[in-house]
């Protein structure tokens, strides 16, 4: 019988808990059930980070950090080494730099020197999206087409699958042509009009989030919210319920 996925939370959608309570917000994940989660930021505060993650008994299969446009990409790479972070995914290059095939292609070249460093402390690297990847078309593709065109075999990428269906993309026709390149998904519900004041638990938007689950059946499934009117421990925790139930 194949293995369950492994089932993550981006520790973003907790930002203002972790702001005041690192320890007690890691203990409160770990309490719903979760077992792994992934940190942003990780290399500013990785040893607060590495205690907190023990004491919870949580690890971080991945994380995000700002590596593309650093001059010390190194020290962030160490960073997740010490924390056992396997994969680092870069989240955000601004829209303005996804606007020509030249940009996209010089992006792309970056990356992939990146991903040897990454590869040099046993890691991966890999990109994480948001709508603008998807919204911007080049000589009439998705600028995220273009991109992986021009990437190392190398680097992974971690779908938010929120954000490509805000951008236009249809999403699980995107995830079954990018393959096993994909390695994690965001996965998050709500209106696909970018209102991410009205995310939802998973399974309870407009997000088509089994038919995502289908197209990617091996990458590993971050729960995240941009934002959430309620309480956001209890978002998380439906998110996981449902996830637990219905990802088969």
């Amino acid at each position: 019988m194949p293995t369950k996925p492994t089932t993550s939370v981006q520790l973003y959608s907790v930002q203002d808990a972790v702001a005041e309570d690192l320890d007690g917000t890691v203990a409160r994940l770990a309490e719903i059930g979760l077992q792994h989660v992934e940190p942003y930021a990780f290399h500013e505060r990785t040893a607060e980070l590495g205690r907190a993650f023990a004491a919870a008994g949580l690890t971080a299969p991945s994380g995000h950090a700002p590596v593309i446009g650093s001059d010390t990409p190194e020290a962030i790479f160490d960073a997740a080494a010490t924390l056992g972070i396997a994969v680092v995914i870069d989240p955000f290059v601004p829209a303005e730099h996804w606007q020509t095939a030249e940009q996209v292609a010089e992006l792309a070249e970056r990356v992939n020197g990146l991903a040897v460093l990454a590869a040099e402390r046993g890691l991966e690297f890999g990109y994480h999206n948001h709508s603008w990847e998807l919204s911007t078309r080049i000589e009439g593709r998705h600028a995220l087409e273009l991109f992986v065109e021009h990437l190392d075999p190398a680097v992974v990428l971690e779908v938010d699958t929120y954000w490509t269906g805000v951008g236009g993309a249809d999403t699980p026709a995107l995830l079954a042509a990018l393959g096993d390149r994909v390695r994690l998904i965001h996965v998050k519900d709500g209106t696909l009009d970018g209102d991410i004041d009205a995310q939802q638990p998973a399974g309870s938007g407009d997000v088509d989030v089994p038919v995502i689950l289908a197209a990617a059946p091996r990458a590993t499934r971050v729960i995240e919210f941009d934002a959430y009117a309620g309480d956001v421990f209890e978002g998380i925790a439906q998110s996981f319920a449902w996830l637990s139930e219905n990802d088969r």
